[in-house]
């Protein structure tokens, strides 16, 4: 009898114990749903170092550009010196002279051919491995090159001067197409990875988006404020960087042209900007002497590097991503590391 009279005395606590419970935090909370218990997509860390300073231009260093293997880093200058870099010694490995000052320079594809465009007005074609000059080409009118890239497959050199873009068969060195369109130099230029688009930038604030193929105009975008320096297309072929001279970035959707996000700091303006490989990154060489990355899909400031004495001329990634080389006009290429 005594045992029965116990397990209703049981039942009964753990009865109102469990009414209790349920009465302390209020409504009762549903489990989690899935897109409740999403992770966020983990966040971009960047730890550049400073690896190596690379010194022996007498000159403001206006371009940089890293061998697709990773063997050779290419700088000009001011004087008309081009000189070649082994990247992991940071030895000079030889120097091309030219008579005028050269605003840019470009590894083909394959790193057997350095292009580089001058203050002339020329574009000349050196072989990477010898320095051999292979030829010269007359590209514009006035003004000098401003830049230079090479089509993915490597077969076209294209330049941007004046007030016009031309493209250049490689092999024969026969001009195969003039874009005109912009009203002002054309600062910069660049290929979508997969060669079918051809952007290019000028001091009108100006982005057109051309068809390189038929030299059909697919897009114009139009910038508010700022006068465009430079321009880069991310590795999947989405989105297009700015950089503008009026302390701002832009990344823009290449197929609508709507402006995606905009990255701003209050110093300076952005003379160069670059993608890397993985696109996770996005680098920029400032006025106000510094390299800052940028998380590329959410505009968040990771990193500021500092060491240069000048503004930062140019940024360039090794295509591994490990190495970001910077050229400025203090006339040194400073190498970065994780």
């Amino acid at each position: 009898m005594m045992k029965t009279r116990l397990n209703v005395f049981l039942i009964v606590l753990l009865a109102g114990l469990t009414l209790s419970l349920s009465g302390c935090g209020g409504d009762e909370v549903d489990p989690p749903t899935a897109e409740e218990e999403t992770i966020d997509d983990p966040v971009v860390v960047a730890n550049f170092k400073h690896l190596r300073t690379l010194k022996g231009h007498t000159e403001i260093v206006w371009s940089v550009a890293l061998s697709p293997d990773g063997t050779k880093i290419a700088s000009t200058d001011g004087s008309g010196t081009i000189h070649l870099w082994n990247p992991n010694t940071g030895e000079l490995i030889k120097t091309l002279n030219e008579e005028v000052s050269v605003r840019s320079v470009a590894f083909s594809p394959d790193g057997n051919i350095l292009a580089s465009g001058s203050f002339d007005n020329t574009i000349r074609l050196w072989n990477a491995n010898t320095g051999e000059l292979i030829r010269s080409l007359q590209a514009h009118t006035t003004g000098g090159v401003k830049s230079i890239t090479f089509s993915p497959d490597g077969k076209t050199i294209t330049s941007g001067g004046d007030e016009t873009i031309r493209l250049w068969n490689v092999k024969t060195g026969e001009l195969e197409r003039t874009l005109k369109e912009h009203t002002r130099f054309v600062y910069s230029i660049a290929f979508s990875p997969d060669g079918k688009t051809l952007a290019s930038a000028d001091w009108d604030k100006t982005i057109h988006l051309w068809n390189p193929n038929t030299g059909a105009l697919i897009q114009t975008i139009k910038e508010d404020i700022d006068e465009i320096e430079s321009i880069a297309f991310s590795p999947d072929g989405e989105t297009l960087a700015s950089a503008g001279w009026r302390e701002s970035i832009k990344l823009w959707n290449v197929n609508t042209g709507a402006l995606v996000r905009k990255f701003e700091w209050h110093e300076g303006g952005v003379s160069s900007v670059a993608f890397s490989p993985d696109g996770k990154i996005l680098a920029s060489g400032w006025f106000d002497n510094t390299i800052r990355l940028w998380d590329a899909s959410t505009g968040e400031h990771i990193q500021t590097l500092e060491g240069h004495t000048d503004a930062v001329k140019s940024v360039a990634f090794s295509h591994d991503g490990k190495i970001l080389a910077s050229g400025s006009t203090d006339y040194t290429i400073r190498l970065w590391g994780e």
